[in-house]
């Protein structure tokens, strides 16, 4: 929250008033200074990059969500030929810690899903798994159709995409908390540690979530923004947005640490010892917790569904931020959006194809560490000088008055300037300063 405000808001603001004025996206911003063009070209190559990886992850929500329509969910038990000696129940296994043993869920997401027992590491990669590539290719198709013809498109399947994770949030919710332990998964998440706040990497986590969270620095919201009317309130759009964006964060973990809570209760373990984050929490964590409950096969159907139109909305904006940038920039590729549209998803197919080998779990986890978190917040950063120290606040606010009546007030302007680069700063120094020294 502290960083909301302080940083995402105003950058939230500054990235929707930037992209509005100019009417260009990402690269094309930067005529107004011009020796800050390169920023443009590094996030949308940082969104390109990104797409690499974070389609593999709809496809998995995609697979997961066909392997829901069975009477028993296939990660209920050890009985698979999938599973390896070591599969063991947490109801029966008293040594929950033992790093030899593995649930059910875990097992079928790495051994079944991903294969990656059929891997020995990054340099032995194989081929690609046809299931997950099958996956793969619905989701670059329902990419394509939802930004082949630009915000005509996308503008209608966000209807749909960006209100149905709700509408999933709040009936998960309704069962979440009628499960026993469910409050105790609550009160955890509502407790505060105020100690943690010393630690570095609990600010450079939540710079870089607030970033992902709110788009900024992806080139995203100055793609979309490039679309409004010159006259839109973008201020009123910018506090709207990231406020109902928090809350909806706020909101979800009350979902998730429900069903954490459930979790620890039916297993007798601490709530740390359930909880995981990334991928282990979406694929192994909630998949267990929902095999347990009755009807769990609707459940799960619900859950994936819930996690696919989440994936098609967010991979639209970084794909939508590339498109823009690139043909606002290339006046040449105007003509030809939906060719270009077109090349632009299958490159990404292409290099997504590495992620969905037997050992494209490696190759996933190098790109979801290094792709896109000091980049992103140092992006950012440049953005942010450029606009506020090179074009000048002054010069910026006069365009925002042009464009919605009235110049932005002293917060805004001392944020701009002052706040959000140095915080933004200390960030990126926080995170180079606990990056392991090389011998």
């Amino acid at each position: 929250m502290f960083f909301m405000v302080i940083a995402g808001m105003p950058l939230f603001y500054m990235e929707l008033a930037l992209g509005q004025y100019n009417r260009e996206g990402a690269a094309g911003v930067w005529k107004i200074c011009p020796i800050f063009k390169g920023v443009g070209f590094t996030v949308i190559l940082i969104s390109l990059y990104v797409g690499f990886f974070y389609n593999v992850i709809i496809s998995w929500a995609l697979f997961y969500l066909f392997s829901s329509f069975t009477n028993e969910l296939p990660w209920v038990h050890c009985n698979n030929t999938w599973n390896s000696p070591n599969c063991s129940d947490w109801a029966d296994n008293t040594s929950v810690g033992d790093i030899y043993k593995a649930t059910p869920a875990q097992e079928y997401f790495e051994r079944a899903v991903l294969h990656i027992q059929d891997s020995n590491g990054i340099d032995d990669l194989g081929r690609p798994r046809w299931q997950l590539t099958s996956c793969l290719g619905v989701v670059i198709v329902l990419l394509y159709f939802s930004l082949w013809k630009g915000v005509k498109t996308s503008g209608k399947v966000v209807w749909i995409t960006a209100t149905m994770p709700y509408v999933v949030l709040t009936v998960l919710l309704i069962r979440g908390v009628t499960l026993p332990g469910a409050i105790d998964g609550i009160k955890a998440y509502l407790s505060v540690d105020f100690l943690r706040l010393c630690e570095a990497q609990v600010w450079i986590e939540a710079a870089t979530q607030i970033c992902f969270s709110l788009g900024v620095g992806f080139g995203v919201l100055i793609a979309f923004s490039s679309y409004n009317k010159f006259s839109n309130n973008c201020y009123r759009d910018a506090i709207i947005t990231t406020s109902i964006n928090s809350l909806t964060s706020f909101f979800s973990g009350f979902v998730v640490f429900s069903f954490l809570g459930y979790m620890s209760q039916k297993h007798n373990v601490a709530l740390d010892k359930v909880a995981r984050d990334g991928a282990g929490l979406v694929f192994v964590i909630y998949p267990e917790a929902i095999a347990t409950l009755p009807g769990s096969s609707v459940w799960a159907v619900i859950f994936f569904i819930m996690l696919l139109t989440l994936g098609i909305d967010s991979a639209m904006g970084g794909m939508e931020s590339v498109i823009t940038g690139l043909i606002d920039e290339f006046k040449c590729l105007h003509k030809h959006r939906e060719l270009f549209t077109f090349f632009t998803v299958v490159a990404t197919f292409l290099m997504s194809l590495f992620c969905v080998t037997n050992g494209g779990m490696y190759v996933f986890t190098l790109l979801d560490h290094f792709a896109a978190g000091t980049s992103i917040l140092f992006g950012v950063l440049i953005e942010a000088i450029g606009i506020a120290w090179f074009y000048g606040v002054d010069r910026f606010s006069d365009d925002i008055e042009e464009m919605i009546g009235h110049r932005p007030g002293w917060y805004w302007r001392l944020c701009w300037k002052f706040v959000s680069p140095c915080f933004l700063l200390v960030s990126c120094s926080l995170i180079l300063n606990s990056c392991p020294a090389i011998p």
